[in-house]
């Protein structure tokens, strides 16, 4: 059950058919907000598409002191845009009241997406990351840490070597939205990965393997 509403920073909702490109991360500088901002304001070429910045109320965060800071810069970079472009960013801070509420916005948040990105400039498993391909979400990614392991890059997702390189981010992305077909393909390549490579149910296949050769050694 959802009863709480998300806090929206938005000049309008996100029109039903406009695609909708989504980073669900905490307000962290190391998930770089700001340098996804930057990548869709300054190097997409997709006129129509918009941008979800998602991460929890930093109110419901007590071990984030740095991330009511963080949402600050990037209220302050949206608000720097033009009336037309600042009209297709929107924030969304989501409460974490309830864990299960909390999961169901982001479920539908990466639902409604066409584009998943995850910007990080440092990372280790990455769990939006599994969230996102589990739903059959074309990814765009850095290659660091965890999720270069998650993402066979040009098969479930594009990686991208220098995650502070704006332009291949948009360019990446731009690839995705003008070219729904592909983004299907890797779509359902990320769900295929996800499914035989990082369920939990897998995991323990191979620890009964593990035993059974102990015991057998």
């Amino acid at each position: 059950r959802v009863t709480r509403s998300a806090d929206l920073i938005q000049d309008g909702p996100v029109p039903p058919d406009a695609p909708l490109v989504t980073q669900v991360s905490r307000w962290d500088r190391l998930k770089d907000p700001v340098g996804v901002l930057r990548a869709f304001a300054e190097h997409m070429r997709s006129g129509d598409a918009h941008l979800l910045l998602a991460g929890p109320s930093v109110a419901g965060v007590s071990d984030d002191p740095e991330g009511a800071e963080v949402l600050e810069e990037v209220k302050a970079r949206r608000d720097e845009l033009p009336d037309e472009k600042r009209a297709m960013v929107h924030l969304a801070s989501l409460p974490t009241d309830d864990v299960e509420e909390n999961a169901a916005m982001v479920n539908a948040i990466q639902r409604r997406s066409d584009v998943v990105v995850q910007k990080s400039l440092a990372e280790g498993f990455g769990l939006t990351v599994a969230e996102a391909m589990w739903k059959s979400r074309p990814m765009v990614a850095s290659r660091v840490g965890g999720i270069q392991d998650q993402i066979e890059d040009g098969v479930s997702g594009v990686l991208i070597d220098d995650p502070t390189d704006l332009e291949a981010v948009a360019r990446a992305v731009d690839g995705f939205i003008s070219d729904p077909e592909r983004a299907a393909e890797f779509g359902r390549a990320a769900h295929q990965r996800v499914l035989e490579d990082f369920l939990g149910t897998r995991s323990l296949v191979q620890y009964m393997h593990l035993i059974e050769k102990l015991l057998q050694d």
